[in-house]
């Protein structure tokens, strides 16, 4: 049996890649939006990011080779489909966001992502409980992501200067 963490290794690197390469925080557009209070030091992204895509590179394989050993193939392609599909939802995000400029749709996007990521870790879960358990990091990140995505998208959705949602209207 091959082992498969070379193809999540792979998969993890290109989102990472794909995703580093659409990110720009030194934009005239990101440094221009509000962000909240709880907004980390920009340090903190690449501080938990790269650990974090090692395990999910590494529990996504030992959910699939655990399947595989156990003689479960269905369940092995299903979790090398979820993960594939995650990887892009990831990779996506900073496309959506920091590409397209688009905060509300990043956050429909993650939204979708966070899903994905607890369906990933069902999965894997249900191959190898300790795997299971370590996805459960990336779910909290990605709900933190997400929390961050809607704050940004909320304190921008009228420009900088602009009359508050209520000044001015009769409600």
């Amino acid at each position: 049996m091959t082992p498969s963490w070379p193809i999540t290794t792979g998969g993890v690197v290109a989102a990472a890649v794909t995703g580093g390469l659409a990110t720009d925080p030194e934009s005239a557009w990101f440094r221009g939006l509000r962000k909240p209070w709880f907004y980390p030091p920009p340090q903190t992204f690449g501080l938990v990011w790269t650990p974090l895509y090692a395990t999910i590179a590494w529990a996504g394989a030992e959910g699939i080779d655990r399947a595989r050993a156990a003689g479960d193939d269905r369940a092995a392609r299903r979790i090398s489909a979820a993960f594939g599909v995650n990887m892009a939802l990831n990779a996506g995000w900073n496309l959506v966001f920091f590409r397209a400029h688009r905060p509300w749709a990043a956050l429909a996007e993650i939204c979708v992502l966070q899903a994905s990521v607890l369906d990933l870790a069902h999965q894997v879960n249900a191959q190898s409980p300790r795997a299971g358990r370590a996805m459960l990091a990336y779910a909290a990140w990605t709900g933190f992501a997400g929390l961050l995505t809607a704050a940004i998208a909320w304190e921008n959705r009228r420009p900088a200067g602009s009359p508050s949602d209520h000044a001015g209207s009769a409600i």
